[in-house]
């Protein structure tokens, strides 16, 4: 497929030129927001949404729309509230795996895991929320140890089992958001969907909001292993399209992406664990060698915020520090020969900075 033709295409499917009408409705397209980084995943769903900034997605925390949980490959996305335990029932299996295997590195037996969600559950109860800090010392006073990397793998595996999620936002007077409160999922989602066919539908909600993109980005993306990833693409063949063949191994498309805005920016700044570049097996088809050893994931499994013109990442950038992300400058770079100006660039900084302080 055509390199520009295949970015263009990406643009509407990741809602990047051809935004959603609600924060909702773009977790929902993405199907799942990698988020570990909590501002990086509020900027990322902004920057989807019309009108939206950081603030809305806040808001939709608070209000149960949308949750954070450990979906897929161990790590934290954002998804809508009604969509996490279809999600889990596919991806879940295969990380409480891992999960076990950390908690025996750990210490930590089944029996204190049971321990730690029955304390859990007598603690939350009813509505009741809890910090990551509160929850550990309700742990610890119910005979449960934290100590170490305890308190996040035992919310972690208490998360893929369907027990917690992390709901609404912590806010502090005149601090930018850094957390969020723990709830039963049980008691904070109200309303489930249940897919006849679970691992197809993940595959044709990939493809809707990550498209166009082959079997092994998704096996990569949901952390799945490559044969039931193939089996479930079968299963869906009708209710995608195929728009090319490359060697055996197809790229698929939605049937119906969302249409392009007029007027959609050409240059987007895009924050830390981007959807629209982490979530392929191959990274390459929107970047140049450079800008994979540049952005990462670096030797610490970071990955920087990037500058996106015409569907190509072109640069990176740093917001201001959390301490004075109200005030404070971004920096930026260009990469050399990349398109875009130094201008277009500072103008999507800004852009995304409004966001960030909306």
């Amino acid at each position: 497929m055509d390199p520009l033709a295949l970015r263009r295409a990406r643009l509407r499917h990741h809602r990047l030129n051809a935004r959603a009408s609600s924060v909702a409705d773009a977790a929902r397209h993405l199907t799942a927001t990698q988020s570990q980084d909590l501002w990086g995943g509020r900027l990322a769903l902004a920057s989807r949404t019309r009108g939206a900034a950081v603030s809305h997605v806040d808001r939709a925390y608070d209000r149960g729309a949308i949750v954070r949980a450990w979906t897929q490959r161990g790590t934290l996305h954002t998804v809508a509230a009604d969509d996490l335990a279809w999600i889990l029932s596919v991806t879940g299996p295969r990380m409480l795996v891992l999960e076990e295997r950390r908690m025996a590195d750990l210490g930590l037996s089944r029996d204190d895991v049971a321990r730690a969600e029955a304390v859990a559950r007598g603690a939350l109860r009813g509505g009741g929320r809890l910090t990551r800090a509160e929850i550990a010392a309700v742990w610890e006073s119910g005979g449960v140890a934290t100590a170490g990397q305890r308190t996040y793998h035992l919310i972690a595996a208490l998360a893929v089992v369907g027990v917690l999620v992390w709901g609404p936002v912590v806010h502090r007077a005149g601090v930018e958001p850094r957390e969020q409160h723990l709830v039963l999922a049980e008691d904070w989602i109200t309303a489930s969907t249940a897919p006849a066919d679970p691992e197809a539908e993940l595959f044709v909600r990939y493809i809707a909001g990550h498209g166009p993109a082959t079997v092994r980005d998704y096996a990569w993306w949901a952390g799945l292993a490559l044969t039931p990833a193939r089996a479930a693409a079968e299963r869906a063949a009708d209710r995608v399209r195929t728009v090319a063949d490359e060697g055996g191994d197809p790229l698929y498309a939605s049937a119906s992406p969302p249409r392009a805005s007029a007027d959609a920016p050409r240059t987007i700044a895009l924050p830390t664990f981007e959807e629209y570049y982490i979530a392929y097996a191959d990274r390459g088809r929107v970047c140049t060698s450079e800008v994979l050893a540049a952005a990462g994931p670096g030797a610490n499994g970071m990955v920087r915020p990037v500058i996106v013109h015409d569907g190509e990442i072109v640069g990176l950038w740093r917001p201001p520090a959390m301490a004075v992300r109200a005030t404070g400058e971004a920096s930026f770079e260009l990469l050399e020969g990349a398109d875009g100006s130094p201008e277009d660039v500072q103008g999507a900084v800004d852009r995304a900075l409004h966001i960030l302080r909306s």
